[in-house]
Formats: structure tokens, C-alpha cells, sequence
């Protein structure tokens, strides 16, 4: 059964960004009949961050609205790198690398997508098809249609552009990419093609080859594109990471409570839109809540979003560590913990070197830069030396010790 209300769900979460045909794919999510669409990912690291998975949780709604998903893993153009926004050329990463990182994020995907029951989402890889396709047959039949001055005006090179730095191995990604819809549409009845908004250009550029493809062999396919809008800070980065690191998906890689602060350190203006994409909470009530108290809406939004991702024990583990730390109510035994040696600590460590090896600062010079700000505190004293020492004997009764980076970075120490 298909829910016919999925395009008005899109539109009033702000999740519908741009569209190719917006008037069609209206009529399509409307008219009752599955649709086949992709994401396209290219396998660049061995583990997610939230803000890597803004498409999974667009993808997720179209699934559980009834539609069949098509994951896409770019086995073949995660060797050229995209271009998109980047001023660089990308490390080219090769093929063992790239499908370790594939088994690797498979188990985080399920977090957003079902593999299994009566409609599976699926996962490809686009090796699969450019491996076996010469050089010379794909630019007779792919690289034909693509016009060099057209590439060029497109702003997915103009970082490469600027820099004085582009070059022909970056220009094949797009046709690449292109050919993968052509592809997915031949063997799945793929007709839609969802991004973010840093990927219209290249998923125009799959439609237009559609439309070159049907005048030149007599074919009637409609293929859409559509973005989501990206999850960006006001100062116009993509979020998915805080001053302590990458909000990772994989719990191996970060406490339920880290997790949770670094969603809730999300700035004031993206709160809305983390709602819109992690959560089902409808979003008249996100409204009504970022209205009458913007802190309160971050707590829930903090709590909902670990929900979703960790668990509801996660979350409510996170959310009482938060409140123990912040508003003195509750137990530390859920605060991100760092045991050490007593005979370490017995004979004294200095700041700077504490603080690194528990791994609140990166480094000893980090440290001692936030001493002369005023942003170290070990228990209730704030240190302006770094090479303060600090020794067993600073232990509360409990047997720990808080440190404290900034306002909101804790971790408790405790004796092994």
C-alpha cells in the first residue's frame, strides 16, 4: 500500500529542495503506484557521521511510504573523487579500499533503511557495470552527449576552476554519474534520482542524458531529479561535526552522551531541519516548540534524534548524564568516563598532559591555549597554567574527577 500524502509530507517538511519536474513527481507520489528511486554514495570513508545521512533519512520516508529504494555505492566513481564544492583533487582511493568501506557502513545504513521484509531497500555498486565497459564504447555512447562549455559553466567545477586546477580525469565524474541513472532505469525501472543540493548539477546532467538518449533512439523515458536541501551551519558548512569531533552513526565511535551533545550543540537555525529529517515529531509542534523556547526544543530534538539512532535507553542514558552534569539532578554514572592508572595519577600529571591523554584536548598546545582563556576546569577550579599538577589527592570522596573543556565538554576520571 502507498501513502499518497509522501509529496505533501516532503513539501511541509522542507525536505523537497529543488526538482527537475516538480508538477510530475507531484503526480507520481500521488497517483497511488510505487516508484523506484536511488541515492548515489560514493564510499570515501569507513563510517558515517550525521551529516553524511541526510539523504538515508529522505530515502527512509519514500520507503515507508510504500516506494522501492535503490542504494546506490559508487564503487566506480569513488576512484575519480567528486568535484563538487572542492578545491582540491580528491585522494584517489582504490577498489580494496573502497569495498572495505562499503561492508563497513552496510550495518550503519539499517539504522535508516529496512534490507529485508516485503520491501527491501537494495544496495549496487556501480563497479559492477563500469568495469566491464571499454573506455571507448562509453564515450561513444555517453561522453557524446555532454558538451565541454556546458560542463565548464556548471558550479560543481567552479572551486576546481578557481584554483586553477581541474582536470580530465575530475570531468568524467559527471558523465559517470549520469550513465548510472540510465543504468539503474534499464535494470530496475528506476525513475527518480534524490540528492542533496550540492548534486543538482550532476543529476540534471543524468536527466538531460535520458532526454538525448530518447531523441536520438526513438525511446520515451521521464526520469526526475530531486534535491533536499543541505544541513548547513549559518556560516555555511555542513554540519555533522562539533569542536570535540564528527557526530559518528557508529556507536563503536562515540558515547551515548557525546552523541547527544553534539546534536544538541546543532546551532539555533538548523534545529528546525534536524527535526524535519531525523524525526517523525510533526512539524507544527517543532514550530510551536522552537517558538515558545529554543532551548527546550533543543532537548527534545537532542533526545528524539538519539532515540532514533542509538535507542531509547541510549537516549534516556544521555539525557540524565546531561542533567547530572548541567542542572545537578541525577547520577554521573552515564558521563563519558576515562579511567587512569592511581600510579600515574599518584605521582602527578600536569594539565596539559591530562587533558590530552583522556583526549579532551587534541594536543598539549590546544590545552594550554584554553588554560590562557579560561576554558579548563578540573572539578569545581578553573586553571590558568597548564602545567598545574594534578595528583590523587584532587579525587572527590567518590573516587573522581570532572575535567571540563569549554561550557559543555566533560569527562569524568576515575582511578582503574
Amino acid at each position: 500500500m502507498v501513502d499518497k500524502t509522501l509529496f505533501q509530507t516532503l513539501k511541509k517538511r522542507g525536505l523537497l529542495y529543488q526538482c527537475t519536474d516538480e508538477e510530475s513527481l507531484k503526480n507520481l507520489l500521488e497517483s497511488g503506484k510505487p516508484v523506484t528511486l536511488y541515492e548515489g554514495t560514493d564510499p570515501t570513508a569507513d563510517s558515517l557521521h550525521i551529516g553524511h545521512c541526510v539523504p538515508y533519512c529522505i530515502l527512509r520516508r519514500f520507503q515507508k511510504a510504500g516506494h522501492k529504494v535503490i542504494l546506490l555505492m559508487g564503487g566506480a566513481t569513488a576512484q575519480i573523487g567528486d568535484p563538487s564544492g572542492k578545491s582540491e583533487l580528491r585522494k584517489v582511493m582504490d577498489g580494496d579500499t573502497i569495498n572495505n568501506n562499503i561492508e563497513k557502513i552496510k550495518n550503519s545504513l539499517k539504522i535508516f533503511l529496512d534490507f529485508d521484509g516485503e520491501n527491501p531497500a537494495i544496495i549496487v555498486n556501480n563497479f559492477d557495470w563500469f568495469k566491464g565497459l571499454s573506455y571507448i564504447d562509453f564515450m561513444r555512447e555517453v561522453g557524446i552527449h555532454f558538451n565541454v562549455n556546458k560542463m565548464l559553466s556548471s558550479e560543481i567545477y567552479d572551486n576546481r576552476l578557481n584554483e586553477g586546477g581541474l582536470t580530465f580525469f575530475e570531468m568524467g565524474y559527471m558523465p559517470m554519474q549520469a550513465y548510472d541513472f540510465i543504468e539503474l532505469n534499464r535494470k530496475y525501472g528506476c525513475t527518480l534520482q534524490y540528492g542533496g543540493a550540492d548534486q543538482w548539477g550532476n543529476i540534471v546532467a543524468g536527466v538531460e542524458l535520458q532526454r538525448k538518449l530518447n531523441f536520438q533512439n526513438g525511446t520515451d523515458v521521464n526520469l526526475i531529479g530531486a534535491t533536499n536541501p543541505l544541513l548547513l551551519t549559518p556560516d555555511g558548512k555542513k554540519m555533522g561535526k562539533t569542536e570535540r569531533g564528527a557526530i559518528w552513526i557508529d556507536r563503536d565511535k562515540i558515547s551515548a552522551y557525546d552523541f547527544y551533545q553534539g546534536v544538541y550543540q546543532t546551532p539555533d537555525e538548523c534545529t528546525r531541519m534536524m527535526f524535519a529529517l531525523f524525526t517523525d515529531v510533526d512539524m507544527d509542534e517543532v514550530d510551536k516548540l522552537i517558538k515558545e523556547d529554543i532551548v527546550n526544543a533543543k532537548k527534545v530534538m537532542a533526545y528524539e534524534i538519539t532515540k532514533f539512532v542509538r535507542g531509547e535507553q541510549d537516549a534516556v542514558e544521555a539525557q540524565n548524564a546531561t542533567k547530572a552534569l548541567f542542572e545537578n539532578k541525577g547520577s554521573l554514572d552515564n558521563v563519558p568516563t576515562f579511567k587512569i592508572e592511581r600510579s600515574t595519577l599518584d605521582n602527578g600529571l600536569d594539565v596539559a598532559t591530562l587533558f590530552t591523554l583522556c583526549g579532551l584536548c587534541s594536543s598539549k598546545g590546544e590545552a594550554r591555549r584554553l588554560c590562557i582563556q579560561g576554558g579548563i576546569m578540573v572539578g569545581e577550579k578553573k586553571i590558568m597554567d597548564a602545567s598545574a599538577i594534578v595528583t590523587t589527592q584532587d579525587l572527590s570522596k567518590d573516587g573522581y574527577l570532572l575535567l571540563k573543556k569549554g561550557k559543555k565538554t566533560f569527562i569524568k576520571l576515575e582511578i582503574k
